[in-house]
């Protein structure tokens, strides 16, 4: 299961950014809740996989100490043709002690344009930036020196209301030398200027370190710091670098992707579960998406996303997996039974969901019923996801939800794909673990559809030598299966009455065109039938519904923005 969950879905082929450059810029740790973090701790959140960001820059360096200390002679092995090397220096070059001091104009200046000729001696391309802003209201003798204390303070600090630069010249040397030797240049200070004055002496503090007493165990006694970014300002400055990327450098800008909100394990998004996004979408928030990106790893969580949480867009980098190990007979905090509803790692109740690039699975292993994803909103749409459990693994509950699932991956051993929904699946690989049902539909009396497979292909495990594509959880059940392809696992009768002879005259189980090793025909079950025409189960027809949903064809508005 580790192997699946953690596959890749995209190319290993990236273009590399190194990052150099001092705190403003540098991953932080993550200890005791430590909220400060680098706008290049967050900057890989900003691309496609495409992308991959190696943040070098660290605390309290300054051009000539990075340079001294090795740290560029590390960096410079790395490069490869093509790949980039993001360089802001300034904050550190300014202090006055001997290891970090250089002056604009000239040693300075030198230590920049060392990093663009050896960057290119290795084919790599230069971009320059010079510092962000200090967050300095009114006249600060010490903000300078400031940067290098992040004490716990909780005495009151006296501001002006004009923001003033403590840079000087330091902020003409990355310019002055981007023009000379004509590399890129992006003016990260003005951008950050125009950001702070936005918000306003006291709304800019959101931005910066300024953490109140009691609120984080990294500073208990809290803290007021003007130079080093919050988890949000980091966000922000991160957000403003990238548009600048997407103007200035269109080669790369093309990868650039905006989310609302970035969930990371390793503290380079909003948020480090699943749960927190969700939670902090805004309740019914009409004609619009929000957008979660899911960055890589496996987050051991049980998610749930409410009905008031409407228009939801869940997208996963390559390994990003919600696992959790509930099932039906596991006894819950008051010494109950789950149950298999209560099982789930997932729930989904919002409508007009959409999931991409997601692995929901169900660790607790072959247990009985162990849901990895409950869906019972309406529109629900899944995109290259993975489903893995055994028993009961994909519950689409919802009576009246219509759900798709394009070029999906589901696992299982005993009715894997189970419910009440109207349900198309299409280019899906449907894999069986064991003996056992694919389908379990409990489709309605009256209901025009239940489960439709297009193009799908049907495998199993070396363990899975009779498998039954269903069984009718209730009388009504339907499910049809069009242009599959079916693996020798599959059972000659193909279909199962659950034991009742009485299910075999109201349920309506169908094949049209199905090839492969499990493709017998002439050996169905006599209650089965096979189609000679299934333009009546287009997908656009069985999802329609009374409001004209077509993820076919409209699948697209809900990647707008995310240019994909």
């Amino acid at each position: 299961m580790a192997l699946v969950m953690l596959s890749a879905f995209k190319s290993d082929h990236v273009i590399t950014i190194y990052m150099i450059g001092d705190s403003t810029m540098a991953n932080k740790s993550l200890k005791a809740g430590n909220q400060e973090r680098g706008w290049g701790h967050v900057l890989g959140g900003f691309f496609s996989e495409d992308v991959r960001v190696e943040n070098h820059a660290l605390n309290g360096r300054s051009s000539k100490s990075f340079i001294d200390e090795g740290e560029w002679a590390k960096v410079v092995e790395k490069i490869r043709p093509g790949d980039y090397v993001f360089i802001q220096f300034g904050h550190n070059d300014e202090k006055a002690d001997e290891k970090r001091h250089t002056e604009p104009g000239s040693t300075f200046d030198d230590n920049l344009r060392r990093f663009v000729r050896e960057t290119r001696e290795k084919g790599g391309i230069p971009v320059l930036f010079n510092s962000i802003v200090r967050r300095n209201f009114g006249v600060n003798p010490n903000a300078v020196a400031a940067d290098d204390v992040r004490s716990e303070k909780t005495e009151a600090v006296e501001e002006g209301d004009t923001l003033v630069d403590t840079h000087g010249k330091y902020l003409d040397s990355p310019r002055d030398v981007a023009r000379e030797m004509d590399v890129c240049f992006i003016d990260m200070n003005k951008a950050t200027k125009e950001l702070v004055e936005s918000y306003g002496v006291e709304g800019s503090k959101k931005l910066f370190m300024w953490i109140p007493e009691g609120v984080s165990p990294a500073c208990p006694k809290g803290r007021q710091d003007n130079t080093h970014l919050n988890v949000f300002g980091a966000r922000k400055v991160a957000g403003l670098a990238a548009k600048a990327i997407q103007e200035q450098i269109p080669e790369l800008g093309k990868y650039v992707r905006y989310y609302d909100f970035v969930v990371a394990k390793d503290g380079s998004g909003d948020f480090f579960t699943v749960q927190e996004a969700i939670n902090a979408v805004p309740d019914f928030r009409k004609n619009i998406r929000t957008t979660i990106l899911v960055r890589k790893g496996e987050y051991k969580e049980r998610v749930i996303v409410p009905e008031s949480k409407i228009n939801i867009s869940l997208i996963g980098e390559e390994g990003a997996v919600i696992s959790n190990d509930g099932y039906a007979s596991k006894l819950n905090s008051l010494g109950d039974q789950m149950s298999t509803s209560g099982s789930s790692t997932v729930y989904i109740y919002a409508p007009d969901f959409y999931a991409e690039n997601i692995t929901f699975a169900n660790t607790a292993g072959r247990v009985g019923q162990a849901v990895a994803c409950f869906v019972d909103g309406d529109r629900a749409y899944f995109k290259n996801c993975r489903f893995l459990g055994n028993q009961d693994t994909l519950y689409t509950y919802g009576k009246d939800s219509r759900q798709y699932y394009e070029g999906c991956y589901i696992e299982g051993t005993v009715d894997f794909i189970f419910g009440w929904s109207t349900a198309v699946f299409k280019d899906c690989t449907i894999h069986s673990l064991a003996d056992g049902y694919v389908t379990a539909p409990s489709t309605d009396k009256g209901k025009k559809f239940g489960y439709v497979f297009w193009n799908c292909k049907l495998t199993g495990a070396d363990e899975a030598v009779r498998v039954y594509l269903s069984r009718p959880w209730r009388p009504y059940a339907q499910a049809v299966y069009i242009e599959c392809e079916m693996g020798k696992h599959i059972a000659p009768v193909g279909w199962n009455n659950w034991g009742k002879k009485s299910n075999e005259s109201t349920v309506f189980y169908a094949e049209y065109k199905s090839v492969g090793e499990g493709a017998n025909v002439k050996d169905r079950a006599v209650f089965s039938k096979q189609l000679k025409d299934p333009s009546a189960y287009r997908p656009e027809e069985v999802l329609k519904g009374d409001d004209g949903w077509n993820p076919i064809a409209n699948g697209n508005v809900l990647l707008i923005g995310l240019k994909r």
